[in-house]
């Protein structure tokens, strides 16, 4: 895989408030560069919900209702966000809800594609017996001794995927390749058949 020919990407991940539809309270946005994930051009942002974090929530990925008070709400930070993420693709595990709940949150906002890393190990690694995050960390043992904060912590999960993603990528040729076994049907980014008729 020529990693030079990849368009921008930010391997993403969002954590919520436990509220149905959820309010953001974390989100990272990590580039792929060259083939790496780039943790000195990150975004992440903390923010405070509308509504308090459940207790569940605050048990799954750490933060409290407390540790969020003196953070920005969100439409302090949406614009900053929206310009980060610019039109670039996203990749996240179990990528269209990532999307579904970021694209809630930035109505305006186009990524050029979505990668999806739950769906890309199950075209890549065809027999294993679960394809969760965690399940396949232990399954390609990526190198996460410099991930960010722990599991479930946005930033960190952003740094696992982006790992799974850059080792997936080696079993494909192309981008091309890779693209069409990792984007989720209906969502942004997903390849043309070929022999597509055209107006033309």
């Amino acid at each position: 895989m020529n990693f030079t020919t990849w368009p921008t990407l930010f391997v993403i991940d969002v954590e919520g408030n436990g509220t149905t539809p959820p309010d953001l309270v974390e989100v990272a946005a990590l580039p792929i560069r060259n083939g790496h994930p780039d943790k000195s051009t990150a975004g992440a942002w903390l923010t405070r919900p509308n509504r308090p974090v459940t207790p569940f929530a605050t048990k799954v990925h750490g933060l409290s209702n407390q540790d969020l008070a003196d953070q920005p709400e969100w439409e302090e930070i949406a614009d900053q966000v929206h310009d980060f993420l610019g039109t670039g693709w996203i990749c996240a595990h179990h990528a269209h809800v990532d999307y579904r709940v970021l694209k809630a949150h930035l109505p305006d906002w186009k990524p050029a594609g979505v990668l999806d890393t739950l769906r890309l190990a199950k075209a890549t690694y065809k027999d294993l017996p679960a394809y969760s995050l965690d399940a396949l960390i232990q399954h390609v043992n990526p190198d996460l001794t410099r991930a960010p904060a722990q599991r479930h912590r946005a930033t960190f999960d952003a740094y696992a995927a982006a790992q799974l993603l850059i080792t997936m990528a080696g079993h494909y040729d192309t981008w091309g390749q890779l693209a069409t076994a990792a984007v989720p049907p209906g969502l942004p980014g997903t390849p043309e058949p070929e022999g597509t008729p055209t107006l033309w």
